[in-house]
């Protein structure tokens, strides 16, 4: 069971990335990366490493995505 769950971490760490590098939007891109970070997480965790996952959640998924989000809001799209 264990194997089946890694593989669709897996799975979804892979789909997350092509994602996030297709994605032209900035904003969804920032989402995205954030889900990126979570699953990072799940996957740190899994592997039995508690202090790594709990670091990745607080920085990857949270301040990292607070920061791309304020900054995407100060910047002013211009278009031709």
């Amino acid at each position: 069971m264990s194997e089946i769950f890694d593989l669709l971490l897996l799975v979804l760490l892979i789909t997350t990335a092509l994602c996030v590098i297709r994605t032209k939007d900035l904003l969804a891109a920032a989402v995205i990366f954030s889900t990126y970070s979570l699953i990072m997480c799940l996957v740190w965790q899994m592997r039995g490493a508690p202090d790594v996952a709990l670091t990745e959640a607080a920085v990857g998924a949270g301040v990292t995505t607070v920061l791309f989000l304020v900054t995407i809001s100060r910047t002013v799209r211009r278009e031709k």
